[in-house]
């Protein structure tokens, strides 16, 4: 449960590490915003609002969830996979329906020039109501729209990472339906969240100051989920977030 101050502040003291679905609205403006300003060399974040349903009489405006498109990576020559071959069996279709080539032309990504081989990723921040944390959903596919499949994204991501995910219960990659999408994408389990964003806030300067910003929260967690892809929070990020 989140205690909170009336100046929008988590008391670390009396804290379990996870937020409500306000307080995730709130974050997560407060990261679009920082992102969009300091992480110009990526693709813009922006908030996906929860489309209206006939079925809910009303829907309310904290529903929805982060997207930062069309991040471009290059694997490793032992990782590529978009240059030809057939498709791993077994493995679930990844998408909707089949990505077109003009969706990834675009001038926003993380390199100037690229090729064939290059992955694409797509990465959603969406509130799990269970847990009462963010999780990350991503999916990810070649400049032709062919999906990767789970084994090709984790011997595309850096070596570091890959070690983590061997290591570290929270950061397992799963699969399962994107809860507005309706279709399978794959996601970094949440079930560690709450305690290592309890021990991250932990060492904040400002708990000794009537506590931490909930404006903090998403830049401060996706500061250690990025890194899972090699994606680095720039340090203005944080530090323009008031205490």
């Amino acid at each position: 449960m989140t205690t909170l101050s009336n100046q929008g502040k988590i008391d670390i003291s009396c804290w379990d590490g996870t937020i409500s679905q306000h307080e995730f609205h709130t974050a997560a403006s407060a990261f679009a915003e920082r992102w969009n300003k300091f992480n110009a060399a990526l693709p813009q974040c922006s908030w996906v609002a929860r489309p209206k349903s006939p079925y809910l009489s009303s829907t309310s405006k904290d529903e929805g969830y982060l997207s930062v498109e069309n991040v471009i990576m290059f694997p490793t020559p032992a990782a590529e996979s978009c240059g030809g071959g057939d498709d791993k069996e077994g493995e679930e279709e990844l998408s909707c329906s089949r990505f077109q080539e003009d969706d990834f032309i675009d001038g926003a990504t993380m390199l100037q020039n690229h090729d064939d081989a290059s992955h694409h990723y797509d990465f959603h921040v969406v509130y799990n109501a269970s847990y009462r944390v963010p999780v990350l959903y991503f999916r990810a596919y070649c400049s032709d729209g062919r999906t990767l499949v789970l084994d090709d994204v984790e011997k595309s991501i850096p070596a570091i990472s890959a070690k983590l995910l061997m290591l570290s219960k929270w950061t397992f990659i799963t699969q399962e339906d994107h809860p507005y999408l309706n279709c399978p994408w794959y996601t970094l389990h949440p079930c560690g969240t709450s305690e290592w964003m309890k021990m991250l806030f932990s060492y904040e300067p400002a708990v000794d100051h009537g506590g931490v910003a909930v404006a903090k929260y998403l830049v401060s967690w996706f500061s250690v989920a990025g890194q899972v892809f090699g994606l680095k929070i720039p340090f203005e990020m944080l530090s323009s977030i008031g205490n």
